[in-house]
């Protein structure tokens, strides 16, 4: 084949490898927010354990170090959801790649055939082969086999010529997408980076706390979780709560409360780990329904409820910048995966700063 053909070969290895690349396991990505501000005042390397008067301090530091984790996480997740859906699509376009050179290898033969079968007829001009023919009507049936021949071999060229332009058309489309996942690549990779290094400063801080420490960190955070959620408590809107799940919404809350006690991970969707929107999208996928993978992206696509509306099976967005959610269970209280080095667990549904509730089920 001349330097054309060899250039959509090239292209259809080109879509193969990057199949191949995509098919390797440990490839997931929401849409990227707005990063919450970086922390400040981390204690050095070297630098002595805070005391117990600084442990709220330290409290509301590690708050941030694991929201920047959760935002950039979101934006890991995102980025993984969209290079399955190109990975699927590249897969596709290398099958039509593989299918159009078949179709343009058996349509060449065809065309051979029908140069051959003509340069057999010896080419001698219709009034000679009156004049040969023994009988007119075998001529005349010989010209429109001639005039069908005829039209059947330009089809074949009109074809080959469509036929070898899809193939363009397929590689260019399998160069594009191949560039767009070489990006999404790259934004994996420097997500992934935002998360180990803000995980691995909040594990630092932790670490240089004493055990009497830890467990005061512990009972603050615990103590703060009560303060807000007596505070929404106290608004009266439990007294408006009172909406029963939908079937699937019940399907969806069993299978995310089945998940209590298991542990923490960025990126993970199960089964022995989850994080936040891990966790809701496969249990409303357990229920039949695919939504969104990231709470971002949830908080976007997902239909808004009013909080007094809400009924189990509804998520709540937590954060201005819809870094975290969590399954709204009812009696007040919502099933989430909280942060790194923490399980699944039951935690009261006003205890973080409430964005908004979206509802999954359509019914």
């Amino acid at each position: 084949m001349g330097t054309g053909n060899r250039g959509l070969i090239a292209a259809a290895v080109t879509v193969v490898c990057a199949v191949t690349v995509l098919a390797a396991p440990g490839t997931a990505f929401a849409d990227p927010g707005p990063a919450p501000s970086p922390a400040v005042g981390a204690p050095s390397p070297g630098a002595s354990a805070p005391g117990a008067k600084d442990l709220e301090a330290v409290r509301a530091q590690l708050d941030r170090l694991y929201r920047a984790a959760a935002v950039a996480t979101d934006e890991y997740n995102a980025v993984e959801e969209r290079a399955r859906r190109q990975s699927a699509e590249l897969a596709a376009l290398a099958r039509k790649i593989v299918e159009g050179r078949q179709r343009l290898a058996l349509l060449k033969e065809w065309a051979g055939a029908a140069a051959r079968a003509q340069y057999r007829s010896g080419g001698l001009p219709d009034e000679a082969k009156l004049v040969l023919s023994e009988d007119p009507r075998e001529f005349l049936d010989g010209t429109g086999r001639v005039i069908q021949g005829q039209r059947a071999t330009k089809g074949l060229i009109a074809e080959t010529e469509r036929t070898q332009q899809d193939l363009k058309t397929y590689a260019e489309d399998a160069s594009a997408q191949w560039r767009r996942l070489e990006a999404n690549r790259k934004a994996k990779a420097a997500a992934q980076k935002k998360i180990e290094k803000q995980i691995a400063q909040a594990e630092k801080v932790e670490s240089e706390l004493e055990k009497e420490e830890r467990e005061r960190l512990e009972r603050l955070e615990r103590e703060a979780a009560q303060r807000a959620q007596t505070a929404w408590l106290d608004s009266g809107i439990m007294k408006e709560i009172g909406g029963e799940a939908s079937e699937d919404g019940r399907k969806a809350v069993e299978f995310a409360t089945a998940q209590v006690g298991k542990p923490y991970a960025w990126g993970a969707e199960g089964p022995a780990a989850y994080d936040c929107s891990g966790l809701t999208s496969r249990a409303w996928a357990s229920a039949g329904l695919a939504i969104p993978r990231t709470s971002q992206q949830q908080w976007k696509q997902l239909r808004h409820v009013e909080a007094e509306d809400m009924r189990p099976g509804d998520l709540i967005i937590y954060f201005e910048d819809a870094s975290h959610v969590g399954m709204y269970v009812g009696d007040g209280r919502v099933v989430h995966a909280p942060r790194p080095g923490r399980t699944v667990t039951i935690a009261g549904a006003g205890s973080m700063p409430i964005l908004g509730v979206v509802r999954p089920d359509p019914a």
